[in-house]
């Protein structure tokens, strides 16, 4: 009795959020925002270290998660097609060696995006679900050697300063969401990416008898990207 009582709670509360929520349709405007995680899931080429003979830290690095105010508008171009710009607030990435419990660095990145979405349940009241299909840019800015890597460096190759620098990326991305109606404008919203985001790291240092090296590899960062939040629609 009492799990037949539930679930009609939960098919009505379904319901009455579903009572005026008007469809998305042509024209409409969509806001929405939240706090989204950048959970990274890829992986580093080996550091190799211009010691002699040269030392290699063959796991590279890993890339911690990062969380920041997601910002996020669609134009709705017709019932069941939008474009979407993501944007956010700075995401802050700590870089550990993935060898040794030591921390190499932290880094900022924006990820703006812009995807093509698909509305299944366009101009129809209710739950809007959506797929996308989009373009990401990641700029990445205050770069930061750590301490802690900089003893590891001051050891092996007598540094005595280092500086990280990150190049930019450009790589596709998908996601999927949907809005989950709570009057006629407002909505609460989930949503995941999955973003394609490779970066050269190039590590320049400089030596006690003044020589200079650069330290460079590949990091596939390619995070899973978790939003939740609420929508506006306009």
């Amino acid at each position: 009795m009492k799990k037949q009582l539930v679930i009609a709670v939960a098919a009505a509360g379904i319901s009455l959020a579903s009572l005026g929520a008007a469809a998305y349709e042509q024209g409409d405007i969509i806001f929405r925002a939240g706090i989204a995680t950048v959970a990274p899931s890829g992986d580093s080429d080996p550091i190799e270290l211009p010691t002699a003979p040269p030392t290699v830290l063959p796991g590279g690095v890993d890339v911690d998660n990062g969380t920041a105010i997601s910002l996020i508008a669609t134009w709705m171009m017709s019932d069941n097609w939008g474009v979407e710009l993501l944007a956010a607030t700075p995401f802050k990435h700590d870089i550990d060696l993935a060898d040794l419990p030591v921390v190499a660095g932290s880094t900022k990145h924006l990820p703006p995006t812009v995807s093509i979405q698909w509305y299944p349940r366009g101009g129809m009241e209710g739950w809007q679900p959506y797929l996308g299909l989009g373009v990401n840019y990641t700029t990445f800015f205050s770069e930061k050697v750590d301490s802690e890597l900089g003893a590891v460096l001051g050891d092996l190759l007598d540094v005595t300063s280092a500086k990280l620098s990150l190049d930019d990326s450009v790589g596709l991305a998908a996601q999927a969401g949907v809005d989950i109606p709570l009057n006629d404008k407002w909505a609460f919203n989930l949503g995941v990416w999955y973003i394609d985001i490779g970066t050269t790291a190039d590590i320049d240092v400089t030596t006690g008898s003044g020589a200079n090296a650069t330290v460079s590899f590949d990091v596939d960062i390619d995070p899973w990207v978790y939003n939740v939040g609420v929508a506006y629609k306009f």
